[in-house]
C-alpha cells in the first residue's frame, strides 16, 4: 500500500486548510486510515481516523474543528481543518492499517503552519 499526501501549507489563525490521503495499492486488507501529526520537540500524535465502515475518531483537541472523510471510489481520505490554531502547527502524516492504528503503511509528512 502506497499513500501520497496532499494539501497543508501556511494559513493564518482561524483559517481553514485541506489535506488529502490517495491510497493505491492492496487496498482490500486496509480497514482503516486516518491522519497523525508530529510537532517540534513533541511526539507524534493521532489527530483523527475514520474506518471502511465509516465510523470516525477525532482527537479532544480538533474535535469540533477538523472533519474526516473518505470517498472508497478514489481510495481517498480527506481532513478538513477549520478554525486553526497556532498549536496546530505541525506535520501531518497519512497512515493506513488493517485492524487499527497506527497501521504499518504511511504517507510523507506534509506541513501545516498557522501562524500570523
Amino acid at each position: 500500500v502506497q499513500l501520497q499526501a496532499f494539501g497543508g501549507g501556511l494559513v493564518q489563525p482561524g483559517g481553514s486548510l485541506s489535506l488529502s490521503c490517495a491510497a493505491s495499492g492492496r487496498m482490500f486488507s486496509i480497514t482503516v486510515m486516518g491522519w497523525y501529526r508530529q510537532a517540534p520537540g513533541k511526539q507524534r500524535e493521532l489527530v483523527s481516523t475514520i474506518r471502511k465502515s465509516g465510523g470516525a475518531y477525532y482527537a479532544v483537541s480538533v474535535k469540533g474543528r477538523f472533519t474526516i472523510s473518505r470517498d472508497s471510489v478514489k481510495n481517498t481520505v480527506y481532513l478538513q481543518m477549520n478554525n486553526l490554531k497556532p498549536e496546530d502547527t505541525a506535520v501531518y502524516y497519512c497512515n493506513a492499517g488493517e485492524v487499527t492504528l497506527p497501521g504499518n503503511y504511511w504517507g510523507p509528512g506534509t506541513q501545516v503552519t498557522v501562524s500570523s
